[in-house]
């Protein structure tokens, strides 16, 4: 789980998150792409597929290949766990 809040500690990754909720399986050069344009973040794309990384292996984005190229999806079960450890009973 602490991957996860690292994971989400770090604006530029929100932000990638926040892409890939609006709009699921996309390529590294579309999410550099909207982050330019959307979010006014100029990260190479260097950046922005180490900041993937850490996102795959906190489980919040999975990938997946499709001849040559790498899609990369949201996977919101991490956050559903965090949310059903600490449930705020009203």
């Amino acid at each position: 789980m602490g991957d996860v809040f690292k994971a989400l500690a770090d604006p530029t990754r929100r932000a990638i998150l926040d892409e890939l909720q609006e709009r699921s399986g996309q390529t590294l050069f579309e999410l550099c792409t909207r982050l330019i344009s959307r979010h006014g973040l100029g990260s190479s794309r260097q950046a922005v597929s180490q900041h993937l990384d850490v996102l795959e292996e906190a489980g919040l984005v999975r990938t997946r290949r499709e001849g040559r190229y790498k899609f990369h999806d949201l996977d919101t079960s991490p956050l559903r766990t965090i949310a059903e450890r600490w449930r705020i009973d009203s």
